[in-house]
């Protein structure tokens, strides 16, 4: 989706928040899959998004899930305490799963993690 997250400079993830997430979730929707493999620099401006997105969407069961993000990525995420509003998961085969089947195992996945079975 985004091939370069640069909160530093150009502020994406407002864009993204006020461009397109919230309309998103002003029509119903409370579970968002990014596909991140490819975003390999990260600089965190401040989490204040991230927040807002996981309080917007936390109440009514709703997540956002990482797939296949870098490891130094991830470094990035965690040191930014980030991670605590989007999780990271892990998918080799993402690409040969049709949008909806895809979306029905990663909300599987994290209605096993969020039970603790």
């Amino acid at each position: 989706m985004i091939g370069e997250w640069n909160d530093a400079v150009e502020n994406d993830i407002m864009q993204l928040k006020r461009s397109v997430i919230d309309q998103m979730i002003a029509k119903g929707l409370n579970k968002f899959i990014l596909i991140t493999e490819n975003v390999l620099n990260f600089h965190s401006s401040d989490s204040e998004y991230y927040e807002e997105w996981y309080e917007d969407i936390k109440d009514d069961g709703g997540w956002v899930v990482s797939i296949n993000m870098p490891e130094s990525t991830k470094y990035d995420f965690k040191i930014s305490h980030i991670d605590m509003y989007i999780r990271q998961l892990e998918s080799d085969n993402w690409r040969t799963f049709n949008p909806a089947h895809f979306f029905q195992l990663i909300d599987n996945k994290m209605l096993r993690l969020d039970s603790g079975v």
